[in-house]
This record gives C-alpha cells, sequence and structure tokens, in this order.
C-alpha cells in the first residue's frame, strides 16, 4: 500500500511538473509578479521580494525583446511589393499582423494578459523596482546586489538624496567592490559613447575610436528596435481609434501618423538619459565630431574627413567644420564622401517630416519639429577638441531650442488680509527664503484638528488618492486619504458625523480664502483637488531609513534639476497656481516640511507640522518642495490644491457644493458653529 502510495505521488509530481513546465513556456505578466513583490515586501518576506521582482524585470524585458523581434521578423518575411496595388499591400498587412500575432503569442501567450495600466509602466521606466531590490538586498545581507540595485536607481532618479547617501555607505561596506556599481538597466549606445568620451578625454585616442564607433553601432540598433515598439496600440485625444474616425483611409492615415510621430521621436529617446526630461543637444553628431578629433589624433586622415563630412551632413555650413574639411582635403590631395547610413538616417528623417506635416493637418493637430541637431555645441577651437564636460552634452534652455513666445514673469504680491482674527502670521517669503510662500498658524483650533483627524481614522483608505497605490512615494510609509465629497458621501449614509463631514468642507474653504486673500490675487482661486491624507511609518521598515516621504517636487511643473529647469508640460498638472498644507497634528517623528532649490539638494527652508499650521505657496518651479521621513507615529494633513483657470475646477468639489446646498436647504445642520460660510465659486 506505501509503494501504491508513493508511484500515485510520483505521478502527480510529474504532472504537476509537466503543468508548471507548459506554463513557464509563457512570461508571466509582470505587473502581477510586481504586486507580488510589492505585497511580499510589506510582509517583510524579502527572498520574495527578489524572486518576484527579478521575475517581473525579466518579464518586462522579455515581452519587449519579444515583440521587438517578431515585429521585425515579420516585416522581413511579408516585405511591401514594389509593384503596388491596393490588394498586394493589404495582402503584406495582413500576413504580418498573423505572423506577429502567432510570433508573440509563442512566447508571452495571450497577448491582453500583458496589458499593464500606465502606473505600472511609468514605475518600470522610472526605475522603481529597483528601489524595492536595493532594500531587500540589504536586509538579505547581499550588499553588492544591493549597491547594483541602488545604482541603476540612482541612474533614473539622481534628485534622490538619499538614494546617493545610500550609495556613498555601500562603497565602504566590506566586499563591495568598484565592479559592483553597475547600472543594469544601461542603453548599449549611451554606455559605449559615455566610456569613449572618459578615454577621448585621457588622451587614448585608438580606445576612444573603438567604443565610439561601437556606440554608433548600438544606436542605430537601438533606433531599429525603437521603432518596432512604436508598433502598437496609439491613442487619438481619448478616443477608440477604431471609432475615432469612420473611413477606412481616414483611419489608416491616422493611426500611421501617430506611428510615424512616435518613431520620428525616437531620435529624441535615444539621445535622452534614464529619468531624464530633455535629451542631450547634438547627441548624434557628436559622435562624428568626437571620431573627426580621435582620428586626426592617430594620423588616420581618411577617416577623420569621411566623419567631418559626416558632421557636416547635420550643421551644414558650420564654419569650423569646413576648415577642416579644406585642411584634410589639401593633405591627402583628394575629396571623401560621408558615411551612408548617417546620409540614409538624414534622408528618412526628413521624409518622416514631411509625411507628418501631411497626417497632421489631416487629423486636425498641431505638428513642431524638434530641433535636436540645432546646436553644435561650444567648441574651443584653438586647440581643435570636441565639445565636452563629463561626458554628457549641458542642457540648453528651451527658450533657445525650441521657438517659443518667453511669457514675462508674473508680478507677484503678498501681505494681504488673513480673513480671519485667530489666524496668526509666522513666516512669510522673505523669511522662508523663497517666493511666494507663506507659514501660518491657528487657521483651525485644536478641537477642530482632533475631529479632522478623527474623521480621518473613520473615512480614509489605504491608496485613496493614489490611484490605488498604497505607498506611492516611499515603501516605508502608507498613505491614506479621502476627497470632500467621499466624506460628506459617508456623513450622509450615516458612516460618519455629519458634522465632521461637513467641517472638512469649511476648513478647505478657509483655506482657499486666506490664501487668496494673503497673496493679492485678483481673481478667484478655485479648487483643484483637495485630499484628507495620513501618512503613517511601518513599524519594522525603519531602520537606517534616509529616504524622503515625499520626493522633492513642484506640483505644476516636471523638475529637472539638472538642467535647472521645471518643464510646464504633460504628465504635470499644469493649470495649478496655488498650493497649502493645513497640518492636523505634530505628535509623531520625521515629516518636516522642507523648500529647496531647483537643484533639488539645497534645503532653503524647513516646516515643522503641529495643529492648525498652514504652509502656502504658489505651485511652479520657484517653489520646489518635498517632505521628510515620517519614521514614526502618523502625520495628517488637508492638502489643497487651487488654479485661477475655472475651466479646471475640482468636479468633486462642485458636486459637494450642490450637496451643502440640498443640507442647508433642509436645515439639517449645526449652526452653532463658528466657521464662515463659502463664498460662492
Amino acid at each position: 500500500m506505501d509503494v501504491n502510495f508513493s508511484q500515485a505521488g510520483v505521478l502527480s509530481l510529474v504532472l504537476l511538473t509537466v503543468l508548471l513546465s507548459s506554463s513557464a513556456a509563457f512570461l508571466e505578466p509582470y505587473d502581477l509578479l510586481y504586486d507580488n513583490a510589492v505585497q511580499a515586501f510589506y510582509s517583510s518576506d524579502y527572498p520574495g521580494v527578489v524572486r518576484y521582482m527579478e521575475a517581473a524585470l525579466s518579464s518586462y524585458a522579455g515581452v519587449r525583446s519579444t515583440k521587438v523581434r517578431c515585429r521585425l521578423r515579420c516585416q522581413e518575411q511579408h516585405p511591401f511589393n514594389a509593384t503596388f496595388s491596393d490588394l498586394l499591400f493589404f495582402d503584406a498587412v495582413l500576413r504580418r499582423s498573423a505572423c506577429m500575432n502567432t510570433c508573440i503569442e509563442e512566447k508571452v501567450g495571450m497577448q491582453s494578459m500583458h496589458i499593464v495600466s500606465e502606473d505600472v509602466v511609468q514605475d518600470f521606466h522610472r526605475r522603481i523596482p529597483y528601489n524595492y531590490l536595493q532594500m531587500a538586498y540589504q536586509k538579505l545581507k547581499q550588499p553588492d546586489k544591493a549597491a547594483a540595485a541602488a545604482h541603476t536607481y540612482f541612474q533614473a532618479n539622481p534628485e534622490h538624496v538619499e538614494m546617493g547617501q545610500n550609495l556613498e555607505q555601500y562603497k565602504d561596506l566590506e566586499g563591495v567592490q568598484e565592479e559592483h556599481f553597475v547600472d543594469r538597466e544601461a542603453r548599449p549606445h549611451q554606455r559605449s559613447f559615455t566610456a569613449g568620451v572618459s578615454l577621448y578625454d585621457k588622451g587614448d585616442y585608438e580606445a576612444a575610436i573603438v567604443l565610439f564607433e561601437e556606440a554608433l553601432v548600438e544606436y542605430f540598433k537601438a533606433d531599429v528596435e525603437c521603432r518596432a515598439l512604436c508598433q502598437g496600440p496609439q491613442k487619438f485625444d481619448g478616443h477608440d481609434h477604431l471609432l475615432y474616425r469612420y473611413g477606412l483611409h481616414e483611419l489608416i492615415s491616422d493611426h500611421f501618423t501617430q506611428v510615424l510621430h512616435c518613431e520620428h521621436e525616437c531620435v529624441r529617446d535615444l539621445a535622452t538619459r534614464p529619468g531624464r526630461l530633455s535629451p542631450m543637444e547634438n547627441y548624434l553628431p557628436l559622435h562624428y565630431d568626437y571620431l573627426q578629433f580621435a582620428y586626426f589624433h592617430v594620423d588616420r586622415l581618411e577617416e577623420a574627413l569621411q566623419c567631418t563630412l559626416t558632421y557636416l551632413l547635420f550643421h551644414e555650413g558650420e564654419e569650423s567644420m569646413t576648415d577642416n574639411v579644406d585642411y584634410y582635403r589639401e593633405m591627402l590631395g583628394h575629396d571623401g564622401t560621408p558615411r551612408e547610413k548617417a546620409a540614409w538616417y538624414l534622408r528618412r528623417h526628413k521624409q518622416e517630416l514631411e509625411l507628418l506635416l501631411v497626417g497632421s493637418e489631416t487629423m486636425g493637430v498641431e505638428f513642431t519639429e524638434g530641433h535636436y541637431w540645432s546646436s553644435t555645441g561650444g567648441r574651443e577651437n584653438s586647440n581643435r577638441i570636441p565639445s565636452g564636460t563629463d561626458g554628457w552634452m549641458e542642457y540648453v534652455p528651451i527658450s533657445e531650442r525650441k521657438n517659443v513666445t518667453v511669457v514675462a514673469p508674473l508680478q507677484y504680491r503678498e501681505g494681504g488680509p488673513l480673513v480671519y482674527d485667530s489666524v496668526q502670521l509666522v513666516q512669510n517669503s522673505a523669511s522662508l527664503n523663497g517666493t511666494q510662500r507663506v507659514l501660518l498658524d491657528d487657521v483651525i483650533s485644536e478641537e477642530e484638528c482632533s475631529e479632522l483627524k478623527h474623521l480621518a481614522h473613520s473615512v480614509t483608505m489605504a491608496g485613496d488618492g493614489y490611484r490605488g497605490k498604497m505607498s506611492p512615494h516611499t515603501p516605508n510609509e502608507k498613505f491614506e486619504g479621502a476627497t470632500v465629497l467621499k466624506t460628506l458621501q459617508y456623513g450622509y449614509e450615516g458612516r460618519v458625523p455629519l458634522r465632521s463631514a461637513r467641517l472638512f468642507y469649511d476648513t478647505s474653504e478657509r483655506a482657499r480664502r486666506i490664501i487668496e486673500s494673503y497673496f493679492l490675487l485678483n481673481s478667484t482661486l478655485h479648487f483643484s483637488y483637495t485630499h484628507l491624507v495620513c501618512r503613517t511609518a511601518i513599524t519594522g521598515q525603519q531602520d537606517h531609513r534616509n529616504d524622503l516621504s515625499h520626493p522633492i517636487h513642484a506640483d505644476n511643473c516636471l523638475l529637472d534639476p539638472e538642467a535647472n529647469e521645471c518643464w510646464k508640460e504633460p504628465p504635470a498638472y499644469t493649470y495649478r497656481d496655488y498650493s497649502a498644507l493645513l497640518y492636523l497634528n505634530g505628535d509623531f517623528d520625521g515629516g518636516e516640511f522642507i523648500f529647496t532649490e531647483m537643484d533639488a539638494k539645497t534645503v532653503t527652508a524647513a516646516v515643522k507640522p503641529r495643529c492648525g499650521r498652514m504652509v502656502g505657496f504658489s505651485s511652479g518651479g520657484e517653489n520646489p518642495h518635498g517632505v521628510k521621513a515620517v519614521t514614526s507615529g502618523q502625520r495628517c494633513a488637508v492638502a489643497l490644491w487651487f488654479t485661477l483657470d475655472p475651466l479646471f475646477r475640482e468636479l468633486e468639489r462642485l458636486q459637494a457644493d450642490e450637496v451643502i446646498q440640498a443640507l442647508d436647504g433642509q436645515s439639517q445642520w449645526d449652526h452653532s458653529l463658528n466657521i464662515n460660510p463659502k463664498d460662492e465659486l
């Protein structure tokens, strides 16, 4: 009997192994693996974090490489026939489509299983998984792997001061070597170029030539892959592209234009460092710039002439390069030709531009060509070496890169009435070392703080207001939030005291009136978003912690510390004009609010939260800010963002106004509350 049971067990194991091996033939969806890794982190299951997160990164890379490989293979197998006709054209299209579906699903399984939310995609672009891995490897006493994860994360998040400090600590740990600090996500073309510049600066021209040539090979390979990844679903101003146009040719035109725009923008993508917003100016031509001088230094004038002529394809008539061409022709006794690969690349780029102008007009959208090669850099002609600093080109201000209208800065004012007698001015912009900043006390009373904090404990949910993410800014804290409308709904349903819900509504209105009055605004300040939020330190995850509770950022633009710029473009909330934080308590450790310079490092002012204290400021790049780590306890506040543009008023706020009007009409409120009524919007 024991033998029979053993045989049955073996058969079960064999069947299980077969099933597992068959499912393992397909890549698991990386968003599910990522979610499992995050859950493991909060359960302190650090081996699980490593297992799931490494699998998620592998699956993410596998899906991308599979799409590239299959799309390129199917394009090659089913080319467009030189003899054009509608049937032949669509014959190739249909066969390519069938080929791609079969090829991709052989590796990844059903493609619908790999449809991932934009939030997860952005997390992988920002290399958030490596932050989790760094901490997990640290807990598992594997400092070499922790160092690699930290280095990889830091390359895309250089403003993360604490990660930089972690890296310095890893350097001093026993067993950690310089070779452990590797960028696991490094792009080969950028890595080779950087190494080439380093060798060039050291005078090792032969070795630099090898790396610059390798960087060009990798660049054109990356360009092919980037373009292949563009051949996916496209967005048409929020419409499903199948419904956006009703005609066959309009539909094909619109979709092709979107794909072509994506492919055309690969120039920007390949020249942009991880985590940066701006491409490196003059990136591709600079390869030929360096190569020309490197070949000159090793007396290979044929190659030097070819690279000089190639550079002039991008910058026709550039004076110093034209002089170099004359010099090489004289020395060699004959002319040369530019590299065909670069010439073909530019011909295609110009053809794409012509098509994009036609397609964009058909779609009814404006298209502006990016001038990625418009700057030749500041070359020192006296010693005839290419311009460069540490191997990366410096950013050029946007006003110099594009034909834009430079808007004169607003005439900021402050010092208006505080509206309510109890409110005390603590610090103004000057004492906070900035512009359009104010710190106020006694905006609400101790009793009101207590009531709102109790309300927060009853109504807030983990991840509310953060797209469902329990820890949107740091894995060491839990974030819970609630909106005004949700709170009023809970009050109406009897799940929280209606008086408390009304207090939240009226308190936010009080804050709005104070900010509008103090900054002497000439037009009405509207609510953009209102959030009752608590952040709680997670027990067991505070040892040796030195990250921020909320990284340094600006509220209406994308902070680019290295460029010393704040780009007012999506996905930033560009319509926000003023921000305020009203604190409900101070009985926790850490959690100070800080203002910084544009570098996201230099702290210009710090605010210690306490009940009734409010910090208000303009939302632009003049006020980068963040929150220091909450290391124990819970920090609660009412966070408010305002806009001067009524078109961007918060919809939920308008709905909340209607609820208040209805309830006021029923005379259900306790009028003993000593809070002024709201102004009409």
